[in-house]
């Protein structure tokens, strides 16, 4: 019977050490009034990623983006660039499956695949606007296309 009790007071432990975790990474994904404010708006102008060296284009016309990034995001420079090149590896892949499961993710938010090939050198501002426009979708529609939180 004691081994029963212990078992079961360790258990509820483990539990509730889960759970408090668990709030800890919402904590994470807090959105500022800010950027409540910028996800509010409805004034779009496109962000054109290149890289003059690679010639890769990305266009992205998103409301209220470029003020994000101008204002919410980490500057460039800030991440090194083997860095935005894994992460945006991974956001890709997961972005490309939700686009081809219509019926599963919502296809007014996964319209288009993504050809990302992690052999070619995009250059860094591709890199780093491409990981921003991730980092804002997930904040602006509560979404998680990573193993990571998206946070600033």
């Amino acid at each position: 019977m004691k081994k029963n009790i212990l078992n079961l007071f360790t258990t509820l432990l483990l539990l509730s050490t889960s759970l408090s975790s668990c709030g800890t990474q919402k904590e994470a994904l807090a959105i500022s009034d800010k950027e409540k404010e910028i996800f509010a708006s409805q004034s779009e102008e496109p962000v054109e990623i290149s890289d003059e060296k690679t010639e890769y284009e990305i266009i992205i016309i998103e409301p209220g983006f470029n003020i994000w990034l101008q204002s919410v995001a980490r500057p460039e420079g800030y991440y090194s660039k083997s860095f935005l090149e894994n992460r945006n590896q991974i956001l890709v892949l997961n972005w490309n499956q939700r686009v081809l499961q219509p019926n599963r993710f919502n296809p007014n938010l996964y319209e288009l695949q993504i050809n990302y090939d992690p052999r070619i050198d995009y250059g860094y501002e591709v890199n780093y606007k491409l990981y921003n426009y991730f980092v804002f979708f997930q904040r602006r529609y509560n979404q998680r296309l990573g193993p990571f939180l998206p946070r600033i």
